[in-house]
């Protein structure tokens, strides 16, 4: 029977002592080794610059203060002179176009941890504060960057260049994430943050397994294989996992709906450490998975995370001015009167903010709910300005420039039918990307329902955008030409995923005016406008 085998992979199902050679079990937790060469990097930076120059073109258009960039961007500004947000007089915002901002020198309660403001006050500090590019230039900086991991992510993700290309494209020149990226809001850093830990915990995933493979070898080879395989190895270290410590607390650094997301990230990494366990042969890998790598896990995301989120209020630290700074000199902390002051009153702003954001109910024109946010029911109108003829340069009738946070229809909607196919191979064949894929859906949608009455808007949706693009990708990976497919089979793959990604690209140029406040007819305006809940 030995002698059928005719590849590494094959001989550890008939030879126990082949079985436990780092390359064989290398090959069993890892799948065949891929190198992707200089493609591997070429094509993800070649859709990151094309996401830059979109994000970047006449990004000072228009020259105002958009939707809900009054209260950042002025947040931002008083941060960087300051260090904390401070408030503004009576109609700020003339004063603060015109180059002659007016902050007042009192402390502004404000309910958003400090990062993204800062991340926005980086772009004012390099290009001014009285543009737009001032404002905008951080959050097109780090939409761009997200371009490039997103990228990163699906190449890895399924092991193709072609599809990690594919997933940079449809991200950067989808109109959810092209408008937040060049917009001075904090949603585009939070996403960011979050790709970033997605990334980290994907490449700790193939780094952990490589160590588990080398570590049960080096166990088989000094003589007591069998004792490694009851709990398996300590593998401790994990400097991945750091990485995404890290990156956890700066998005929660930018806004607590990151929480979800350590939640869900921290579980599903520990799920496929037990899943590479149990497929190594280890007896009691459940266990043995929990002690062994559920712990350290905990002990090096969670620490990092929350150093990371202190860290990101340090302007408020070293500073006097901040809101609610000396809450604790008036009130004793008793049996917590050892705990420093400053983290005293840091905690009671997080009580107070906490209790604000519980009770946040205000009607909105443009608020949304989560059950249309699949289908893209309700987008937000950042910005819109009617004219006519011989007004801001309009030579017909009527003209409109808009900013509306609305994704590529073909390619939101394609997402969203993506994802049944995606569940249903999570179920059906117990895909680990499948539900890697989920598990962004899991922490960014689905919290939400849990409060049916908290005012909430269509551009929350933009934490878990880029596991829609995931979704399309994965459908796209299976469609792809194969090799042993009949050809008119392979040619009909071929230019169905073609066609799709023609459509979106299309589809994109037709909204791009109403993306960008480019000046067009109101009667164009209107043939945007193809659900009547978009107006």
């Amino acid at each position: 029977m030995s002698t059928l085998a005719t590849n590494p992979a094959q001989r550890w199902l008939i030879s126990p002592h082949r079985a436990y050679q780092h390359a064989v079990l290398s090959a069993r937790l890892l799948g065949p080794r891929l190198v992707f060469g200089h493609a591997g990097w070429l094509v993800p930076l070649a859709v990151m610059l094309l996401a830059g120059v979109l994000r970047f073109w006449n990004l000072d258009n228009p020259h105002l203060l958009t939707f809900d960039e009054t209260y950042y961007v002025k947040d931002a500004y008083t941060m960087l002179h300051s260090g904390t947000e401070q408030r503004w007089g009576e109609d700020p915002n003339p004063g603060f176009l015109a180059g002659n901002p007016a902050p007042l020198n009192e402390p502004s309660y404000v309910v958003h941890p400090p990062l993204g403001k800062w991340m926005i006050a980086l772009g004012m500090l390099v290009f001014g504060t009285d543009t737009g590019l001032g404002w905008r230039a951080g959050p097109a900086i780090f939409g761009t960057l997200s371009v490039l991991f997103i990228a990163l992510i699906a190449q890895r993700l399924f092991s193709s260049v072609l599809l990690g290309g594919i997933a940079g494209l449809l991200t950067a020149v989808d109109g959810h994430h092209l408008v937040l990226s060049r917009t001075g809001l904090l949603d585009i850093f939070l996403m960011f943050f979050i790709v970033v830990a997605f990334w980290a915990l994907l490449n700790d995933r193939f780094h952990g397994r490589e160590k588990l493979a080398a570590a049960l070898a080096d166990a088989h080879a000094a003589g007591h294989g069998a004792r490694a395989l009851r709990y398996g190895p300590w593998l401790l270290w994990r400097p991945w996992r750091l990485v995404a410590g890290v990156a956890l607390g700066g998005a929660l650094g930018v806004k607590w709906s990151a929480l979800s997301f350590i939640a869900v990230f921290g579980l599903l990494t520990v799920l496929w450490d037990l899943g590479a366990r149990r497929r190594a042969g280890i007896r009691h890998w459940v266990l043995g998975g929990l002690l062994r790598e559920g712990i350290p896990a905990f002990l090096t995301i969670i620490p990092a995370t929350a150093i990371t989120y202190l860290f990101t209020w340090t302007g408020w630290f070293v500073t006097y001015g901040g809101y609610n700074r000396h809450w604790a000199g008036t009130h004793p902390g008793g049996v917590l009167d050892w705990i420093p002051g400053p983290l005293r009153s840091l905690a009671d702003y997080h009580r107070s903010a906490y209790a604000f954001h519980q009770s946040l109910s205000s009607d909105h024109a443009w608020e949304s709910s989560p059950w249309s946010w699949l289908f893209s029911g309700r987008p937000t109108l950042f910005h819109y300005q009617g004219s006519s003829a011989g007004q801001d340069g309009c030579t017909i009738a009527s003209c409109v420039r808009a900013i509306t946070d609305l994704p590529n229809p073909i390619f939101w909607w394609s997402a969203t039918l993506s994802l049944l196919v995606v569940l249903l191979f999570w179920i059906g064949a117990r895909d680990w990307r499948a539900g890697a894929i989920l598990s962004g859906l899991l922490a960014g949608f689905v919290p939400w329902f849990a409060y049916p009455d908290r005012t909430m808007f269509f551009f929350y949706t933009i934490a878990f955008q880029p596991f829609m693009v995931l979704a399309v990708c994965f459908v796209i990976g299976k469609c792809l030409p194969r090799t042993g497919q009949a050809p008119w089979h392979r040619r009909r793959n071929l230019i169905g995923v073609s066609f799709f990604l023609v459509l979106v690209l299309v589809t994109s140029a037709f909204f791009w005016p109403v993306w960008t406040a480019q000046m067009i007819s109101y009667d164009a305006w209107r043939l945007r406008i193809w659900m009547p809940s978009w107006s």
